[in-house]
């Protein structure tokens, strides 16, 4: 592993259908992630993903390429734009990319994610620590 090695991009459709299973997973009912009336009228432009689906499949992106979640030893990032979700069977396009942007001596390496919705980042500072091995 090298600084700069890059890691097989992720791209992901979020639906709305993924929208519900993830609430049932996480009990997050909130209505903006599924009544576009009321995401609107609290000011979004139509419903929204859920932050933390999107932060986990940055995750995801770590993880398939370690090939052993074990090794994602941190993991963090801001919410810097919502992913609208519009009401069709493709649903919202979320790429992610990633790249090794530092191995440290004591065995572990810092990841540095982008993730993008309509050409714009929607994480912010999106960075995971691994294990080297």
């Amino acid at each position: 592993m090298n600084v700069g090695d890059q890691l097989p991009p992720l791209s992901v459709h979020i639906t709305r259908d993924q929208l519900v299973r993830y609430a049932g997973a996480s009990l997050d009912f909130n209505p903006i992630h599924w009544n576009e009336r009321f995401a609107t009228e609290v000011g979004l432009p139509g419903v929204i993903a859920h932050g933390m689906l999107t932060m986990a499949l940055g995750g995801r992106l770590v993880t398939d390429w370690l090939g052993d979640p074990g090794r994602l030893v941190e993991y963090g990032v801001r919410f810097t734009r919502p992913v609208v979700v519009p009401d069709d069977d493709t649903g919202a396009l979320v790429e992610f990319t990633g790249k090794v942007g530092e191995v440290r001596d004591d065995g572990t390496a810092r990841i540095d994610i982008t993730a993008k919705f309509d050409g714009k980042s929607v994480l912010g500072k999106a960075q995971a620590v691994v294990r080297l091995s």
